[in-house]
């Protein structure tokens, strides 16, 4: 699907016809998106500019090299978008062609910014003067979503630190989740981190406007600030990990203990039942007596005792217990 957007007596207008180019001019275009294009569309934009767009293959490449680079006509930049799933982050990847003032945009999927940004293009036309301004709300409206995106990170990271504190459901399971919640962390952050290293490349650009000096500074003071978010979001993480695991251990050395205690004290009554499980004359055997028997089995059942409770009485006095 292609969207032309293009400057008509003071407004800016859509066209979604490829064949539109051939009435227009490149000074009075001012963005062209590509959704999913094909091949046709491809070409004609391309003819349209004067240059080639950028595969598939180019916008997802993670050189620096490939990430953006400039030609005597053209910028050509390349970065990731996120687009929140049920479990985990998914990175799309995004094209960007600026030719003179006119912006080219190539990616796979619908994304919201872009959406928005679409909208407000046609509302509000005097606030895009050219390409580079639409290029610069993108990545201003992206760092906004980043924005969002690290805060419900943050609120969910508050959620499992209160269920820790509360001690409510402590096991592998929770220890899973935080392991999700650090990996869509090192997403966002990367994804943030990617952004950060194209905005300071435009900077260093002589193709870009210095009226939008300014404004990219503002959003690598924002980067910043989302990078240290996000450190400290994976250092609470991290914190709530190593906190699960204590609290795991806690909980086996508990069930340990008990298992130990239960040996200790079965070792005497064990060991004095071994003996009288001699096959040899013991003391207290040789009576055939019944009333005697009955006692013997009472001084047996009375030494295990003993033996138990001097074992519980000297782990009570040591704090074993």
């Amino acid at each position: 699907m292609i969207s032309i957007f293009y400057r008509e007596n003071g407004r800016i207008l859509l066209s979604q016809d490829t064949e539109d180019f051939g009435r227009l001019a490149l000074q009075d275009t001012v963005w062209i998106d590509l959704v999913d294009p094909s091949g046709e569309e491809k070409r004609a934009v391309e003819a349209f500019l004067g240059t080639e767009i950028q595969s598939r293959a180019q916008a997802e490449e993670i050189e620096s090299s490939s990430r953006y680079f400039e030609t005597d006509d053209a910028i050509f930049a390349n970065t990731n978008f996120l687009t929140p799933g049920p479990e985990e982050y998914m990175m799309q990847a995004v094209s960007f062609t600026i030719v003179e003032d006119t912006l080219t945009t190539l990616r796979e999927v619908p994304l919201r910014s872009f959406t928005e940004l679409q909208r407000r293009l046609q509302v509000n036309p005097r606030q895009y003067p050219s390409g580079f301004s639409v290029f610069a709300s993108i990545l201003d409206q992206r760092v906004d979503l980043d924005a969002d995106m690290i805060e419900l990170l943050s609120k969910e990271i508050s959620q499992y630190a209160k269920r820790i504190n509360e001690q409510e459901d402590i096991n592998e399971e929770l220890l899973i989740d935080i392991s999700r919640l650090q990996e869509n962390t090192m997403i966002v952050r990367e994804n943030v981190v990617d952004k950060q290293r194209l905005i300071s490349n435009l900077l260093r650009s002589s193709k870009i406007p210095s009226t939008l000096d300014t404004r990219m500074n503002v959003l690598l003071q924002d980067i910043s600030s989302l990078l240290n978010h996000t450190n400290f979001c994976f250092e609470r993480l991290e914190y709530l990990q190593d906190t699960v695991v204590g609290l795991i251990n806690l909980d086996q050395n508990k069930i340990m203990k008990i298992f130990t205690l239960v040996s200790v004290f079965l070792m005497p009554p064990t060991l004095v039942a071994s003996f009288y499980g001699m096959n040899v004359r013991l003391p207290m055997i040789g009576s055939q007596d019944p009333q005697s028997s009955f006692w013997n089995w009472i001084i047996i059942v009375g030494v295990m005792l003993i033996s138990v409770i001097s074992i519980w009485l000297i782990f009570k006095k040591k704090k074993l217990m």
